[in-house]
């Protein structure tokens, strides 16, 4: 059975690569492993709307994954659209933060909706937030007294590094556990309302999911994911992390430009599971937002060499005068003869179609359920050939299939 239940991902720097995009390769893995019923958690200092488009890119709102915004500070289903929890700043403390950052002349700002608010709207670390985020910018010189909601998070920024550095240890003392202060990173000085960190959320997450350390990998680059890396039963490091992230790691992939996220899932996660290993009721309910699914095809018996399912004739499989389709009678041969050759692959094999050729004999009409049973007729090296046979319920024979799959070593 599947050992991970959950994969947390942070997302500057570890899901993106320097350009901020998902590749390719790391696409393809993250929709796999959701297919197998690992849960995703996007974990970043980002704001939620800045994090809505990346987990749409990954389908999250399909496969139930989550997002966990401004460092820890909420986190949304992405599924349901419920906001599973959030903290947020007293707005009295405001004028404290404004005060601060001003006698020391650094640039304040905080998000809202699709806003950000901030004291020196043009500075570059603004715009460049702003960017990432897909978000506007709001001037807001008089920043307490504009500010008229409980913030997730405010940020302070200043090109003087030693100075935000300074300020962040003068301010641990100061706020006594009233807020956290952190740098996030050299030019960035947070202020988030207390215990909200990556670490501690995340474990509020899978207390509600019943998922339990061992059963979850993170991944991530930065010093603020040291606490869920340390956390998990599978601590990942990028290879573009610093060493102090190395250091706390289980395991470290490589960077962020090299697809570190899909090597690791693919060697910790995709590897070590086998269609074989899940219960044909798991493996429907994965299909679901597949063509398997789409065309209501149902798994109802596998074992090696020998796998059965089910197809309604309905609107989605029929031609527009009733009868079966044959491009969806096809679509049941290769569907079932694929997950036949997955399950004979070793586990470091797998299979993709090469041909499919059929004859069909007789008809099923709407309102029937027709039955493919394959069955392997040549194991090869490098290729597998199945008879693939199609009834109606009545036993009948509707089309009688060939299809060949070939096999390689996984790259």
């Amino acid at each position: 059975m599947i050992k991970y239940k959950l994969l947390v991902l942070d997302v500057d720097g570890t899901l993106l690569n320097d350009n901020r995009e998902i590749t390719p390769p790391t696409l393809s893995s993250l929709l796999l492993v959701q297919q197998m019923g690992v849960a995703i958690v996007l974990a970043s200092g980002r704001s939620t709307h800045g994090l809505r488009p990346l987990a749409c890119r990954l389908e999250l709102d399909k496969y139930g994954g989550f997002i966990m915004s401004y460092n820890g500070g909420q986190i949304i289903n992405m599924q349901t659209g419920e906001l599973l929890f959030e903290r947020r700043i007293d707005p009295q403390s405001l004028p404290y933060i404004e005060g601060v950052a001003k006698k020391n002349g650094f640039t304040i700002l905080t998000y809202h909706g699709d806003t950000i608010f901030a004291t020196d709207a043009s500075d570059e670390r603004v715009r460049e937030e702003a960017a990432r985020n897909n978000m506007r910018r709001v001037q807001a010189e008089n920043f307490a007294s504009t500010i008229d909601f409980s913030p997730c998070k405010c940020m302070m920024t200043s090109p003087d590094i030693e100075a935000l550095a300074a300020l962040e240890k003068r301010l641990k003392q100061r706020l006594g556990g009233s807020l956290d202060v952190f740098r996030s990173e050299p030019y960035f000085l947070e202020v988030v309302p207390p215990s909200v960190n990556k670490a501690d959320t995340l474990g509020v997450l899978m207390s509600k999911l019943e998922v339990v350390p061992e059963q979850m990998i993170a991944i991530g680059n930065g010093v603020c994911d040291i606490g869920m890396i340390q956390m998990a039963g599978l601590g990942v490091a990028m290879g573009n992390a610093g060493e102090a992230v190395k250091l706390c790691a289980d395991y470290t992939t490589a960077s962020n430009n090299d697809d570190g996220v899909a090597r690791a899932v693919e060697e910790h996660i995709i590897a070590g599971i086998r269609p074989a290993d899940i219960p044909l009721e798991e493996m429907n309910r994965r299909a679901r937002h597949s063509l398997t699914g789409n065309l209501g095809i149902q798994y109802t018996y596998a074992s090696e060499g020998r796998i059965e399912a089910t197809m309604p004739v309905d609107e989605r499989t029929r031609q527009p005068f009733g009868i079966l389709h044959g491009g969806a009678t096809l679509a049941l041969a290769e569907t079932v003869a694929g997950f036949g050759s997955m399950i004979l692959c070793r586990p470091d094999e797998t299979m993709v179609g090469m041909q499919v050729s059929g004859n069909h004999v007789s008809s099923a009409r709407e309102g029937d359920t027709v039955r493919a049973v394959a069955e392997i007729v040549h194991k090869g090296r490098s290729s597998h050939v199945w008879n693939v046979d199609v009834f109606a319920s009545t036993d009948k024979l509707v089309s009688t299939i060939r299809v060949v799959n070939s096999i390689m070593k996984k790259r």
